[in-house]
């Protein structure tokens, strides 16, 4: 069974920084595409960003680009995701996800989750 794992969200003025982290467990971490997802209050969840198994070619939302870099650290289990000069339209519960087929390049579907860690950007 896939368990991912946030850390890091919390309370950040606005043009601060913030990384969070997700620890995968349950299966070979390195075979597959990690993404991050947010979901502000009253609105859907949308996508953040992307990376491909291979860690190559990071894919983000418009929103985010210039100000939000995602990696993995493949020895570690991790997918991170930087975020800089963050706004207080970023505020949302962000959440890591997985693809459930291996070697994908980011851009399918994922069907793993992990419960989520708040981000509040204050003005």
């Amino acid at each position: 069974q896939v368990q991912l794992v946030e850390s890091g969200g919390g309370l950040v003025q606005a043009g601060g920084s913030l990384r969070l982290s997700c620890v995968s467990s349950g299966r070979t971490f390195s075979r597959y595409a990690m993404g991050w997802f947010r979901q502000a209050p009253g609105k859907e969840r949308e996508f953040v960003a992307s990376i491909p198994w291979s860690g190559g070619s990071p894919y983000y939302a418009d929103s985010v680009k210039g100000r939000f870099t995602i990696s993995r650290d493949n020895a570690k289990n991790t997918v991170y995701l930087q975020m800089n000069n963050l706004k207080r339209e970023d505020t949302a519960i962000y959440y890591c996800a997985a693809e459930g087929s291996g070697y994908g390049s980011g851009r399918g579907t994922f069907d793993y989750w992990g419960q989520g860690t708040q981000v509040t950007v204050s003005s």
